[in-house]
């Protein structure tokens, strides 16, 4: 189900990315519109972000590059609803979220969005389990149903970590823990799972298998991942990367390997070191 495109559908994938022309919004899992963020006024304001207008298909691996400061947190917390834009439009799923109420936008990122963090961010007084359907539970869902257990079950299996359930986050490796959060990411079958530096804390290895679960994630069960980091062999998984720097999307590639990445985030570095050279 990834966007896997080659020559001129590549260039035309790359170009709907940035400008979302000739797509419809029910086709679209993410799409911002205008979107600024700045923070404090006048001469000590910092632009966090410089009207980005982006459209990301359902069913598709994105990765954001770009060098330190270059605003991609601020772009995965307006895309997610975490942060409010100061200007412009955040749609997901077709849903408009900018004018949402914070009620409204916590109750939809508890049904609607998945998330994996580079600290696993479990509660380590729940066993796996209970990790996994808690997003179901704030959701005000029963969570002790043969059902939900069931549902806890079958994602467990997918991350490969079928009879697990019962155990507590600490007997678990740094691995085992990513999965079991890429596990309640997608226990609610969200329309984007919002992933922020998900290896960062994992050896390489462990870091690649974690990586093929995300993939696996797209091309098996349709989910949409929109992936902050900084490392070009984990964006190589992704069917499009986007560099930002200075708050703006600078550059983007279709699905490409590792070392094209990496040449190409050293081409949009290089000027800024130049001028600090000079």
């Amino acid at each position: 189900m990834g966007l896997r495109r080659t020559g001129q559908g590549a260039q035309d994938g790359q170009h709907t990315a940035h400008t979302g022309e000739g797509h419809g919004s029910s086709d679209m899992a993410v799409e911002l519109r205008g979107v600024r963020r700045q923070y404090g006024r006048g001469a000590s304001a910092v632009h966090a972000l410089r009207g980005i207008d982006l459209a990301l298909p359902r069913a598709t691996f994105t990765a954001v590059m770009g060098p330190s400061g270059s605003g991609k947190s601020t772009f995965l917390q307006c895309a997610a609803g975490l942060d409010r834009p100061t200007e412009g439009s955040v749609r997901l799923g077709g849903t408009e979220i900018t004018g949402m109420s914070e009620n409204k936008l916590t109750e939809l990122r508890r049904t609607r969005l998945g998330f994996v963090f580079q600290a696993f961010n479990l509660l380590p007084s729940l066993t796996v389990e209970q990790n996994v359907v808690l997003p179901m539970r704030l959701a005000g869902q029963r969570t002790g149903s043969a059902r939900s257990r069931r549902e806890a079950a079958e994602m467990l299996g997918r991350v490969g970590l079928g009879g697990k359930g019962n155990r507590r986050p600490g007997q678990l490796s740094g691995g085992q823990q990513q999965r079991v959060a890429i596990a309640r990411a997608l226990v609610t079958r969200p329309d984007v799972v919002f992933a922020d530096e998900p290896t960062g804390a994992l050896d390489t290895t462990t870091a690649a298998e974690i990586l093929v679960l995300l993939r696996h994630a797209v091309d098996s069960l349709g989910a949409t991942v929109v992936m902050v980091t900084h490392d070009p062999a984990a964006a190589a998984y992704a069917d499009r990367v986007l560099f930002l720097a200075d708050g703006s999307i600078a550059d983007s590639l279709p699905r490409a390997r590792a070392e094209e990445i990496a040449a190409r985030m050293t081409a949009l570095t290089a000027p800024a070191h130049a001028g600090a050279a000079a």
